[in-house]
């Protein structure tokens, strides 16, 4: 795909889950969380590289990330992935060997684990049809992220098991602009 072109990514409101969860109402209130790092990758397998800031534009995702190009793993299967988040706290669990679904603590660096944000204090599995700011930048919630098997395979290590039900939030960015680690992150509805 030429880096003229766009991705065919799905709004993030129009997936299933995203949709289904925006016309529901409920969720988490009252928090307010931090992005931690921001880290994208040119094309599927290279190493992702870290951000002081990011520019990210609405309908596209980040730039210079493979899901902005259409260079990444999935990205021929159209979907909500514009940016994709993660919690340090899910991190933070999977060192401690909470819950011990694997032979042990397994240490997960920001560069590692394939999300573009790492927030902490945001409760991303409530977050699925909810609207929410980071920094100037307006992000959609569109479904949760599920570990894969290719995770597993690029890393070496089992995460699978431990990181089901808490491996991030896939978004659409909503309102673009620069985002930089230190930007609050807060609920709009």
């Amino acid at each position: 795909m030429s880096a003229t072109s766009a991705p065919r990514h799905v709004e993030a409101f129009d997936h299933a889950a995203g949709s289904v969860a925006a016309g529901v109402p409920g969720g988490a209130t009252g928090w307010q969380g931090t992005l931690l790092n921001i880290h994208i990758a040119p094309a599927a397998s290279y190493e992702m590289e870290e951000l002081a800031e990011a520019h990210c534009v609405a309908g596209r995702g980040i730039e210079g990330d493979r899901y902005f190009l259409g260079t990444g793993t999935y990205s021929p299967k159209p979907d909500t992935r514009e940016v994709t988040l993660i919690e340090q706290e899910a991190l933070d669990a999977l060192a401690r060997n909470d819950p011990p679904l694997q032979g042990g603590s397994i240490h997960l660096a920001p560069v590692d684990h394939r999300r573009n944000l790492t927030v902490r204090g945001v409760p991303l599995n409530h977050l699925v049809g909810r609207r929410f700011r980071v920094g100037e930048v307006i992000l959609r919630g569109g479904r949760l992220n599920f570990p894969c098997k290719y995770l597993e395979e690029l890393l070496g290590l089992p995460v699978y098991l431990p990181l089901y039900n808490r491996s991030g939030l896939n978004c659409g960015i909503e309102r673009g602009g620069i985002i930089r680690p230190g930007d609050t992150i807060t609920l709009l509805d």
